[in-house]
Formats: structure tokens, sequence, C-alpha cells
């Protein structure tokens, strides 16, 4: 299989090898090259032999270079062929339960293993077979993300509607076996892999040693566009804590056996079982931090530490008569209103107006912020007193476009509320500057499945 170039970089040592747009990649020093990871994986090396084809005709060249020095190629995708799609239709899936009329990028289901060590996106291993799996054995392309949800094979083929969804797990076996790190979640449903479930599966995922980096366990995410979809129920208080109850005690099993707590329950679970949500020190160095677990924390403490140290450097301006409006998930809202009195207490003319959106758009079940829509925006916030400006945290908005769910824009919400709407940097330090209108908070572009968390 050939990969064709689109570009070639100008002064760069595939221009003065001869290479041409329009040429055909064939193999690098005898490796067929049929990816990125390949073209990646065999670019790195000094002497090089590429085999190429010009008009169908094919022809070879040398170079040498500095070792992981780029060739200077580019191709029409950035995986220079098409995106692996989901095989599977999981009973949880928040795809399927999107409603219809969205733009057509909302619907696609990826599960690309050359995304999940790209990006850090989680794959089911049910999309590969074993010619892939000695690929990432032989480049050690390490971690890799997966979605398991259970380790009984049998319940694996219901909960994801897939009959090879159970034979699927000896890939994750070979994986460990062969010594890549492996990041787990487990989207939880009541009564389905909780529970007893639950057990076996940290049990059989303990055995798999020191390969498993972590396990981030989250609840399933319910909205009101399930006709027809598995009957599932979302989770009350009492079956929160029972759930966290299961995580805490297998993460003191892990921590005192390996040294690592690896398990752990999403913020949302703590949330929802109104429980405080644990101390810093508890998610270590946040393995999972982009699926929800420690977010709140970790925004917390990037808050309060910025906070604190403009105060300490004198750059804290107490005497700002400012008044802003934030819009957050309800979920998150009692614990970031908090976070917020600190600056509340030391600048007291910023008046901070935390509100609450409840996501009718997806039937109100939902609650994170990264869910919320404009139109959903518009009718919490339209007839507010708003201050100076709306900061909408980036998480809202798509990764390269001030664009909503619903295809709102940021200039849109503007015009309705009559005041200026903002893209916000997410974090903890990037909301502070935001609030008191100081440089240094501006958003930046992310993968586009980050941060729909909290």
């Amino acid at each position: 299989m050939a990969v064709r170039i689109t570009g070639v970089e100008p002064g760069s040592r595939a221009q003065n090898a001869g290479i041409l747009p329009g040429d055909e990649l064939v193999s690098i020093s005898g490796h067929p090259i049929v990816d990125v990871l390949d073209y990646r994986f065999y670019e790195t090396e000094r002497e090089l032999e590429l085999v190429l084809m010009r008009e169908g005709t094919p022809y070879t060249c040398r170079v040498h270079k500095p070792q992981y020095a780029s060739l200077g190629l580019d191709f029409a995708t950035y995986l220079m062929d098409g995106q692996h799609s989901c095989r599977n239709k999981c009973i949880f899936c928040f795809i399927d339960q999107m409603p219809p009329g969205m733009r057509d990028t909302l619907y696609f289901k990826d599960d690309d293993d050359r995304l999940s060590f790209l990006f850090g996106n989680y794959i089911t291993l049910t999309n590969i077979d074993d010619r892939e799996i000695d690929r990432i054995l032989a480049m050690h392309i390490s971690p890799i993300n997966v979605s398991v949800h259970t380790m009984d094979p049998e319940l694996r083929c219901k909960m994801m509607n897939n009959r090879f969804a159970g034979e699927s797990l000896r890939h994750l076996y070979r994986l460990a076996q062969g010594g890549i790190r492996l990041n787990c979640q487990l989207v939880l449903c009541p009564g389905i892999n909780d529970g007893p479930e639950l057990e076996r599966t940290l049990d059989k995922l303990f055995a798999l040693g020191e390969g498993v980096l972590s396990v981030a366990c989250v609840p399933v995410g319910l909205t009101r566009y399930r006709e027809g979809l598995y009957p599932l129920t979302p989770y009350d208080r009492g079956k929160a804590g029972q759930v966290i109850d299961i995580l805490e005690r297998w993460g003191e099993r892990f921590l005192a056996d390996r040294g690592s707590r690896t398990v752990y329950p999403s913020d949302e679970f703590y949330l929802l079982a109104e429980r405080p949500l644990p101390p810093l020190a508890f998610y270590e160095d946040f393995p999972q931090i982009e699926n929800g677990v420690g977010m709140l924390r970790n925004f917390q403490d990037e808050f309060d530490f910025a906070l604190e140290t403009m105060e300490e450097a004198g750059e804290l301006p107490t005497d700002l008569e400012r008044t802003v409006t934030v819009p957050t998930g309800e979920g998150a809202f009692a614990f970031i209103n908090e976070v917020l009195d600190g600056l509340r207490a030391k600048c007291p003319g910023v008046q901070v107006r935390l509100v609450p959106v409840k996501n009718d758009f997806f039937g109100g079940t939902v609650n994170v912020t990264g869910l919320l829509t404009g139109q959903d925006l518009v009718k919490s916030l339209r007839g507010r007193e708003l201050g100076q400006v709306v900061l909408i945290p980036e998480n809202m908005l798509k990764a390269d476009e001030d664009i909503f769910l619903d295809d709102l824009t940021l200039g849109d919400l503007s015009r309705a509320l009559g005041v200026p709407a903002r893209r916000m940097t997410a974090g903890g330090e990037g909301t502070l500057r935001a609030v008191l209108g100081l440089p240094g908070d501006e958003a930046h572009g992310g993968h586009p499945y980050e941060g729909v968390g909290l």
C-alpha cells in the first residue's frame, strides 16, 4: 500500500532528495508505510532508504539526517488514511442518545488505536486484529487508553452489542504482558456492571499486574433521546456511594501492593453521592484528569495557588470594581462557587455571578459543563443582570471554533444577551485572570474530545 504525499516542506530533507507532491510513499528502509504510526516510527533513523512511486513508476532515494529529525512530508490527513469508526452499539453510548439535526462530526464514533496513542482517545479493542497488536508491541506504543467496562466476556458482549467484544479482551492481556501501559475506563451502569461485577472486574485488572496504569470509573450519562434504546437508570445518591466505597477500597489495595492508588471514581460520583471530594494527594499525578477524575480538585488548587501568588506579589487588584457572569453545569456549581468565595473575600468589589445552567437540550439529566448548549445558556441567562461580560469556559465550545454543540456561536450568544460573551480558559488560573480582566487567560484550542467533564 502506498500513501500519497500532498506537500513537501521547503528546504526539508525530502525536498533535497527530489521528492515531489503527488508522489506516493511505499516504504521506509524496507518497512511498508500504511499510516502515521508507521511513518513516525520508521522516519526516526539516521539512514533511510525510501521507496516511492511517481506516476506509476517506482524510484528509490536515500536520506541521511540526524536521528528523530523530520523528513518534511505532508499528507492529506494526519492519519494518512480514514479514521477508524466504532463497530459496537453499546447500551450506554452517548452518541446514540444525541438528537437529530446536529453537525455530522458529532455523530462519529471513534475507535482508533492510533488516536489513543496520539491524543488519548479510548478504544474498545474490538476494532483491531492481531497484526495491529503485533505492531503496537513492536513499536512499544504506550500508554494505550482502553474502554474496558467489564472483564466478563459474556457481559462485555451484552454491553457492547458485539459478539466479539468478549473475545477481544485477549488483546488486553497481550498488551499488558508485552509491557504496554494501560489506562482503563469503566462506564458504570446501575445493576449491570457495578456491585459484584465491578468487584470481579477490578480483581482481574489487578491480576494484570503493573501494566495497568490507571482505572477511571465514570457513571453512565443519560439523555432524553433514548427511545428504543436499552433501559437504563441514572445513579442516585445511595448507589453512587456504594460505587465509591468499592473503588476506594480497591484503590487502597492497589496502593498498599504497588505504591499507586490506580483506581479512581470520577468527580461526578462524589457529586452524585453528595460526598466531599478527596484531597489533592489522592489523585497522585492525575492520570485521568481529562476523564473527569480529579478535575475539580485540580481546578481548586490552580485557582487558589494563582490567587495566593498574585496576592504575595502585590498584583491582586483588591480595589477592582467589576461584575462578570460565569455559567456552569449544575453538577459542579456548589463546588466552583465555594472556590470563587476565596476571590470574593479578597476582592470585595469583584462580583462573580456563577449561574448553574440546566441542560434542557439533553433532558436535564446531563449536568456537566462541557455539554451545555448555546440555547440553554440563552434561556438561563437572558433577563439577568450580567455585568460587563459573560465568560464561557472553553470546554463548552468546539476546539478550533467559537461554536456550541447546537451550532450557536459566541456572537449569537452575545447578541441574544446584549452583553459580550467571550471564551475563557477552563483551568483555575485562567478562570481567575478572566474574572479579573487580566491578560494571560487566553483560551487555547485543544483536541476535540477534551474537556466534556465537569
